[in-house]
């Protein structure tokens, strides 16, 4: 692995997984910049000027309607890179991209990273890859969140901060995640409530901490599990490893 500073980089696995000359090219024009929780990159219509390779921080895509209701419909962690997919064509933003966990990530201009991509098959096979896979994990949650209860949707979305997140504790408020799952506060509060009784979680204002992940995967719906094989599939080394319990 690189040192120093490009090592800083690859702790975002799409990046640890280029080919050396793929990740040589790009590496003069990646930017580590810190982000902060709440922070917002674009907002709807807004033009994406840099993609986001998260490290340890975490960035949710969210839809906000007129009358101000959010639902998240993507999540970036240290396995891909935000903001990508919506600067193919039209380089607009078609939601909020805002930052749920604090952290560090790489940053690279559009037009320097269209640049490498031009000159190096391999990235723009893995930025193929990783497009693919993300469809295959937007598209598994839309039927999740259309079929599954809530306390099997709740499991599945804290298990997957729980792989992109450094440590079991999770600075989560019972609003914020109300409105990454599109339900009512009240009805993420008796969820959770529920987990913490049966000793899967434990709640304190404004976190969460993990105490028994298998017992999460015991509650949550298939569709967890799938999205983590579309990864490995498509892309092994990319999506964190569960942690070993």
């Amino acid at each position: 692995m690189p040192q120093g500073l490009n090592a800083s980089h690859c702790t975002n696995r799409l990046l640890a997984v280029l080919e050396p000359e793929d990740f040589a090219a790009l590496a003069p024009h990646l930017e580590l910049v810190e982000l902060t929780r709440g922070q917002i990159l674009y907002d709807a219509g807004d033009l994406i000027s840099h993609a986001y390779f998260p490290h340890n921080a975490i960035i949710s895509l969210v839809n906000v309607m007129e009358d101000g209701a959010i639902n998240e419909v993507a999540v970036f962690g240290r396995e891909g890179v935000a903001g990508l997919l919506s600067a193919l064509v039209t380089r607009e933003a078609f939601g909020r991209y805002v930052v749920q966990m604090a952290g560090t990530a790489s940053r690279i201009a559009f037009a320097r990273l269209n640049e490498v991509r031009d000159t190096c098959p391999n990235l723009r096979l893995v930025i193929l890859l990783y497009g693919e896979a993300f469809l295959a994990q937007t598209f598994q949650t839309v039927s999740c969140n259309a079929l599954h209860p809530v306390e099997a949707r709740c499991c599945r979305w804290i298990l997957g901060m729980h792989d992109r997140a450094d440590g079991d504790t999770l600075p989560l408020t019972h609003e914020f995640l109300a409105e990454m799952l599109g339900v009512q506060r009240s009805t993420v509060s008796v969820v959770t409530r529920t987990l913490q009784t049966a000793g899967l979680i434990r709640q304190s204002r404004g976190s969460i901490t993990i105490l028994d992940r298998a017992g999460l995967e015991e509650t949550t719906c298939e569709c967890y599990g799938k999205i983590r094989q579309v990864y490995q599939r498509l892309l092994p080394g990319t999506y964190p490893p569960a942690p070993s319990w």
